[in-house]
């Protein structure tokens, strides 16, 4: 029987569970929008806030009680350093990210926030290089890199993008592309001692909880205008249960370059859904198809070429 290492470790499986996690992601630009109308949400930030914290919150139980049931006794950290990685994930992954994503978001064009989103798969694998030292850094990462926020950015053209910079609002978002990367490194580092499954019904549900407190103490409300507003929010919260806990399991047995490279894909796909379901923007553009070459390539580059050059020059040093 195939261990669990070797079966995370294929490249099809790795490919397969990374792009359903951006299918995931992608979908959600649509569908917060649409659950904003539907729980009266005019786009400010307190009530955006009081949304995240609820979706992460139901994120939490979801996976926590499905894994408890499967194992028939509450999943619990294995150790009392494990509370520690709780916390630290639930401050960088959920309470960091989304808080500086969602006041950042309210003073920022959508396409300027997609474009600067796409820059955090660079921060992932810098960090992962010079920070964590779990690999290092090559050419081929790079333009790698290149390539898949190339793709990123000719997606968003044609749109109204300029090069306006203010701190509470693009600076905002890139602090929070700092803390998801930040996020996606630790989990890797504490999966060697937890479960990333636990890791992240844990860190969903109390992020949750913080993020749903600051966005009620700020004077954010939730405004259902039919039964189907529930149905979008539990959909999001699926969609973060699956999506983070499958990345959490790639993360802890492969490299961050090699899962990171497929989060280019996220805005492509979250691009071609809002055309499809919001009617934002035409599908049937050459720059999508162009999009998806470029992020194409710089997935395959990084997986295929990113860690055989090391390979090679450890053989011939």
């Amino acid at each position: 029987m195939i261990d669990r290492e070797t079966f995370f470790k294929k490249p099809y499986i790795v490919f397969l569970l990374a792009l359903l996690s951006c299918a995931l992601w992608g979908s959600a630009f649509p569908c917060v929008k649409i659950g904003y109308t539907l729980f009266g949400i005019g786009g400010e930030a307190p009530s955006s806030l009081l949304y995240a914290g609820v979706r992460f919150c139901i994120a939490g139980v979801l996976i926590l009680g499905f894994c408890s049931i499967k194992e028939k006794k509450l999943l619990l950290p294995k150790r009392k350093k494990g509370w520690l990685y709780v916390f630290l994930l639930a401050l960088t992954q959920t309470i960091g990210q989304y808080i500086f994503y969602y006041l950042g978001l309210y003073q920022t064009a959508g396409v300027k926030a997609s474009v600067i989103n796409g820059a955090g798969v660079f921060l992932s694998i810098l960090m992962a290089c010079f920070l964590f030292r779990q690999e290092k850094f090559t050419l081929v990462k790079l333009i790698g890199c290149l390539a898949g926020f190339g793709g990123v950015v000719l997606v968003n053209l044609g749109k109204s993008f300029d090069f306006s910079f203010s701190f509470t609002g693009e600076g905002f978002l890139l602090l929070s592309c700092l803390f998801s990367a930040l996020a996606g490194n630790l989990s890797k580092e504490f999966a060697k001692e937890e479960s990333p499954v636990l890791l992240s019904g844990w860190q969903f549900l109390i992020g949750g909880a913080v993020l749903s407190v600051a966005g009620l103490s700020l004077g954010g409300r939730l405004y259902p205008q039919s039964p189907w507003a529930f149905v979008m929010l539990l959909y999001l919260a699926i969609i973060s249960a699956v999506a983070f806990s499958l990345m959490g399991i790639l993360l802890k047995y492969n490299a961050v370059s090699r899962v990171s490279s497929y989060k280019t894909l996220t805005p492509v796909i979250g691009f071609v859904l809002s055309a499809l379901i919001l009617k934002e923007g035409a599908l049937l553009r050459i720059e999508t198809l162009l999009a998806l070459i470029l992020v194409a390539i710089g997935i395959f580059l990084i997986n295929r070429y990113g860690e055989v050059t090391l390979k090679k020059r450890g053989k011939t040093g």
